[in-house]
């Protein structure tokens, strides 16, 4: 039975209406509750968010049912994502759940559930879970939400955590940095973080008003990012999305460093310290052919997973690597994190670059190969291989392009879309290919 709530990260929407209506998250939070109690009398579960508008009533809802279910709430207020995963594991609380909708617009909201390991719990969990929520908000009464007091020594315990991380012999004293925090979780807590280290910080979009989380910012628009960079004459710069479980970086020149060029400079780094296991990277089906081919020359396999970071960490944990990540900017350091965390990213490139060197060396053999991604809406999900013009269109790119490139077709987990994503030595390769297999999807099963 597929899933009606879940996607591939929780559970999104528009505050208000369902399925993050007042009858919903409580039941959320009772179905939680419940669950958790099948194991432990009293669950303790904890509560964080960003910085949206809506996430102190969403909270609230959520808690209410999960007290009303028996169960005790936690509060960490504005946090990152990664830091109620790590605080869940290292405190022991029965569960996590963060309100965020991560790099959407404040206009929508989400649901996290964070299971006691720190991870996402898993696809059956989260279906058997539908279930409950289901019942419970079929048989829901009216009541006030709960009240929430955020406990600010939980911020403490992160930051101090996410202190010791710092790669041995790494010095950040003096070493100018730029933060984007999005208007979002990593507002105070990451220019915290790196001022606490002795950097000389320049924060930018570190001013949340409820509204302004991700509005032309953070890791999706970083245009201003790379422009303050270069005007400040900072070593590199970072841009977190909205509940800072992603970083992308700027080099000293104002140039681009995304997921890839993380798990490279990583990868190079682990390996040459003997701190890799299994002599690999777990990236994703959207992973550029390039660093691929730049692992390979250092002698590290690439190993691809479905998207998603909870597909990654599962592919880690059933290959043996403690290395992994997206393009996006989730990146897992699995010795550390069992999640991706954006300001864990920042404080390992800052490491880097202290140990080693600029970020533009640290990358130095990446090329990018030219890659587009097309959305197309459609009307219903079927398996795209089913689909006669789909098929024929993709095994014709296929033929054509041969090992000088990659075409990945893919439904999105949260929305009506059917993703085409083609990579290939040159530009007009990708374009031919990528509108082809598109105007075939369009013509089998697109929306009108």
């Amino acid at each position: 039975m597929s899933r009606q709530l879940f996607g591939t990260d929780g559970i999104r929407g528009v505050p208000g209406e369902y399925p993050l209506d007042d009858a919903t998250l409580v039941a959320i939070g009772g179905a939680l509750a419940s669950y958790l109690r099948s194991g432990e009398v009293h669950p303790r579960i904890l509560l964080g968010m960003d910085t949206r508008l809506s996430g102190p009533h969403l909270a609230e809802c959520v808690a209410q049912g999960a007290v009303a279910a028996g169960a005790e709430a936690a509060f960490a207020g504005v946090i990152s994502t990664p830091g109620v995963a790590l605080l869940v594991r290292e405190k022991r609380y029965s569960a996590g759940v963060v309100l965020s909708a991560s790099h959407n617009p404040f206009t929508d909201n989400g649901v996290k559930l964070i299971s006691p390991q720190g991870t996402k719990f898993s696809d059956l969990v989260e279906q058997g879970l539908e279930g409950e929520i289901f019942a419970r908000r079929d048989s829901a009464g009216k009541s006030a939400p709960a009240a929430l007091h955020a406990d600010p020594s939980l911020d403490s315990h992160y930051l101090a955590a996410l202190r010791a991380m710092i790669l041995p012999g790494a010095r950040l004293a003096g070493m100018k940095i730029v933060l984007d925090c999005a208007n979002g979780a990593a507002s105070e807590l990451a220019p915290a973080l790196f001022r606490s280290l002795g950097a000389e910080v320049t924060p930018i979009h570190n001013h949340p008003d409820g509204r302004n989380i991700n509005a032309g910012c953070g890791s999706l628009h970083r245009e201003s990012l790379q422009k303050k960079v270069v005007e400040v004459d900072a070593q590199f710069g970072t841009a977190f999305d909205g509940d800072a479980d992603r970083a992308i970086f700027s080099d000293a020149a104002g140039h681009l460093v995304n997921g890839d060029g993380v798990l490279l400079a990583a990868a190079r780094y682990m390996k040459q310290s003997g701190a890799l296991k299994a002599g690999a990277v777990v990236g994703t089906t959207m992973s550029n052919l390039g660093l691929e081919r730049a692992l390979q020359a250092e002698g590290v396999r690439l190993i691809r997973a479905a998207v998603g970071d909870r597909y990654v960490f599962e592919e880690m944990q059933r290959s043996g690597p403690n290395l992994g990540g997206e393009q996006s900017g989730h990146i897992i350091f699995l010795d550390h994190s069992v999640t991706g965390d954006g300001m864990l990213t920042a404080l390992f490139i800052a490491s880097l670059i202290s140990l080693r060197g600029p970020l533009a060396e640290l990358t130095a053999g990446l090329a990018i190969y030219p890659q587009k991604i097309l959305n197309v809406r459609v009307r219903e999900k079927p398996p795209l291989d089913t689909l006669p013009g789909v098929a024929s269109a993709l095994a014709e790119a296929n033929h054509a392009l041969g090992n000088r490139g990659r075409i990945v077709l893919r439904y999105s987990g949260t929305e009506t879309l059917a993703r085409v994503m083609v990579e290939a030595e040159h530009p007009e390769e990708v374009e031919r290919w990528t509108k082809a297999i598109a105007s075939a999807i369009r013509s089998a099963i697109g929306a009108a």
